[in-house]
């Protein structure tokens, strides 16, 4: 299977000095080999980076599924213009001269209009977002999301989902943060069986800071999901 990239291969052909240092500096946190292992996702598959922001995974997926695997990095327009366009400005650097070529943008937010065809996906991931789906747009917006992505993966086809744990007596939507045990009714009533994974957690995070705090920012206590859609209906 392949594997998410090393520091020597994003240095190899790095989409700026910056950006690859940025890259570097996250990987210690976000641990990108150990969350493909668990996913399961490698060489030849065809995966969507789901709200991509300025593409920390599409670059780890595009270099884990190879020149013969596929990469549709998708975010909503607005996503791409937040803080001045830096999620564009830092996306359209990583895809300059088709240095990321096996990877197609979809600048699209519904994703039954992304041109994607339904059933298509081995896997996808959406890292550190899914808590503004839930907290800022409501539950049902998020088992919409859900539902869309369920669509466009193969039976057997697997989602990861990586977040901030939250706390229920915090305000999670300022912190950022996801209540995890509110937001499971909602997983489990997606469809998708689901396997969590302690790669990611961080016992020092007591769950009360903003996720942005200098004190915690790249070292919060995140969970991991894999939903696996299953293979009959």
């Amino acid at each position: 299977m392949g594997g998410p990239p090393s520091h020597a291969s994003r240095a190899a052909a790095p989409p700026a000095a910056a950006e690859a240092a940025a890259d570097r500096a996250r990987d210690a946190g976000r641990r990108p080999a150990e969350v493909l292992a668990f996913l399961g996702i490698g060489s030849g598959m065809t995966v969507m980076d789901l709200i991509a922001a300025g593409g920390y995974y599409t670059e780890v997926l595009s270099l884990a599924v190879g020149p013969t695997g596929k990469v549709y990095s998708q975010n909503p327009p607005r996503v791409l213009q937040f803080r001045d366009g830096a999620n564009e400005k830092a996306l359209s650097a990583r895809l300059a001269d088709g240095r990321l070529a096996n990877v197609e943008r979809v600048n699209e937010q519904d994703l039954g209009a992304t041109g994607v065809a339904p059933g298509s996906l081995d896997a996808a991931i959406t890292a550190l977002n899914f808590h503004d789906l839930y907290n800022g747009q409501g539950p049902e917006a998020a088992a919409g999301f859900l539902a869309g992505i369920r669509a466009l993966l193969k039976p057997g086809g697997v989602l990861g989902l990586v977040d901030h744990y939250g706390d229920p007596a915090q305000d999670n939507a300022s912190l950022h943060r996801l209540d995890v045990a509110a937001a499971m009714p909602l997983l489990e009533a997606s469809g998708f069986g689901i396997e969590s994974s302690d790669v990611l957690r961080n016992g020092e995070d007591d769950h009360t800071m903003r996720v942005f705090d200098p004190a915690i920012r790249g070292k919060t206590d995140r969970v991991l999901y894999k939903l696996t859609k299953p293979t009959e209906e």
